[in-house]
This record gives structure tokens, C-alpha cells and sequence, in this order.
């Protein structure tokens, strides 16, 4: 009989050429399906990886050495007790009788607040506004204001929109924009120039006879001149730029129409 001849060892796969050999990724047991159905349920799964074998298995925490905190010591003397229990890191002798007032950076006012506006809220935008007197009317960004809040216009002769500031999430931003060019925002149209006037409305007005002594009339909003001038002047800046455009006449009338949902038309599926 011929002698048993050793069995080849197998030989290892050559690396490739340079030099690092990628790991084996396998498939796992079990794999979605399509659809998000798994090949294997959560029952068959239970019992391929045997789980059923540690239920009810216990492993308690390995105790932690305690750290001692006092020392018993032999006291000499006949009436004092033989020991005394002495601790090893000896309490503070002195403690203040206020605590420190620690100042914190967190307590920042309401204007030195980061503003930050969404990506596509870019000057010279059509926008669509969603709240207040003018809600659904399409509108140019002009620019941000330090406060966060939108400059916009309609322009006025479009759509009656005067010079407004709103916040922008009353606002749709769309794929529409306009080339302002180099078109700058006078400095004095800040945050400060469109501010109310807190004081009361209300004013008393001659009675006539007969008349109860409490009527009161509310006093209605007219723009200054000033207003009227840099309304003028921002609205001709703006119309000159949609002028410059290849389909003016679709986009005057786009800013001059108001935007509203049909039956059957969800905002989240438009594509502004």
C-alpha cells in the first residue's frame, strides 16, 4: 500500500498590485425582499440566532473595590477608648457664607441675535406672501434687513404693495428672480424707518351737541412725503429691471395676479 501523500496547502491569493488586500464582504442571512419584506420574520430570526438560550441569564456587575474614607487609630490612655476613626481626606475649614456671582455669556439680547434666512430668499426674488392685508400677492425681495425681516415691494402700480417688512415664514420663496443689477437700498431705509408709533391712535374730536361725551375716532394711516419718494424711487428700479427682461409682459402679469389653491391642489406638491 502507498504511503498517504500530505495534503496541499492551499495557497493564500496574491495581493493585488498595490499591495493591500480588500476585505470579503459576504451577504447576511437574512436581506430585504423589495417592498420591505425580509426573507427570514422576527420569529425565524429569534430562534437562527438562538436567543432563546440567554433568556432569563443574568450577569451580575463585578463589585467595585470601596474607597476607604476613614482610619481607625490606637489612642493611648486608659478612659479614651482604645481607637478613634479618623478621616482621610480632612473637610474644609473655611466656607464662604455667599456664593460667587458667576457671569454667563448665554444672556444675550433679542438684537444680538444670529439672523439666518433660507438659501433661496436672494434681493430681487419673486416671493408670495401668505399673511396680512396683502396675502397672495406676488412680490419682489429687495433685501434683509438686520432684524431678519424681509424687504419686499410690489412694485405698487403692479399690485398695490407698498414697501413692507415681513417675516420669512409668511413667505414662499419661488424659482422666479429678477436682475437687480446694482441696484442699492438707500442707508436710511432701516429697521428704525419702518417703525410704528406706539403712542395711541385714538383722538378726541369737537363734539356736537347732543353727542356722547366718550366717541372717540380712530385716526386713520396716511404715508408721509418722504414715504411716497423712496416708494417712487425703489418701485422705478424695480420696474426698469423687469423692462430689461426677455418676457416682461408674462412676468407683470404674473406679479400683477394673485396666487390661490384649486380643488385638488396641495401647496407641499408644487413646485414654485
Amino acid at each position: 500500500m502507498a504511503p498517504a501523500q500530505p495534503k496541499a496547502v492551499a495557497k493564500a491569493p496574491a495581493a493585488p498590485a498595490g499591495g493591500v488586500q480588500k476585505a470579503k464582504v459576504g451577504k447576511p442571512r437574512n436581506y430585504d425582499l423589495g417592498n420591505g419584506i425580509m426573507r427570514f420574520s422576527k420569529t425565524k430570526m429569534f430562534h437562527k440566532k438562538a436567543k432563546y438560550k440567554f433568556i432569563g441569564k443574568k450577569h451580575p456587575k463585578a463589585e467595585k473595590p470601596k474607597k476607604l474614607a476613614v482610619v481607625v487609630k490606637p489612642i493611648g490612655g486608659d478612659k479614651n477608648g482604645g481607637t478613634r476613626r479618623v478621616l482621610i481626606k480632612k473637610r474644609r475649614s473655611f466656607y464662604p457664607t455667599q456664593d460667587k456671582i458667576t457671569t454667563r455669556s448665554h444672556h444675550k439680547t433679542f438684537s444680538k441675535h444670529v439672523r439666518r434666512t433660507r438659501p433661496n430668499l436672494t434681493p430681487g426674488t419673486v416671493c408670495i406672501l401668505l399673511a396680512g392685508r396683502h396675502a397672495g400677492k406676488r412680490v419682489v425681495l429687495l433685501s434683509v434687513m438686520p432684524s431678519g425681516l424681509l424687504l419686499v415691494t410690489g412694485p405698487f402700480a403692479f399690485n398695490s404693495c407698498p414697501l413692507r417688512r415681513i417675516p420669512q415664514r409668511y413667505v414662499i420663496g419661488t424659482s422666479t428672480k429678477v436682475d437687480l443689477g446694482d441696484f442699492k437700498l438707500p442707508e436710511h431705509l432701516d429697521d428704525a424707518y419702518f417703525k410704528k408709533n406706539k403712542k395711541s391712535v385714538k383722538r378726541s374730536v369737537k363734539r356736537k351737541q347732543g353727542e356722547d361725551i366718550f366717541a372717540t375716532k380712530k385716526e386713520k394711516y396716511a404715508p408721509s412725503e418722504q414715504r411716497k419718494v423712496d416708494q417712487k424711487a425703489v418701485d422705478e428700479a424695480v420696474i426698469k429691471a423687469i423692462g430689461a427682461r426677455a418676457d416682461k409682459k408674462l412676468l407683470r402679469g404674473y406679479l400683477k395676479s394673485s396666487f390661490g389653491l384649486r380643488s385638488s391642489q396641495y401647496p407641499h406638491r408644487l413646485r414654485f
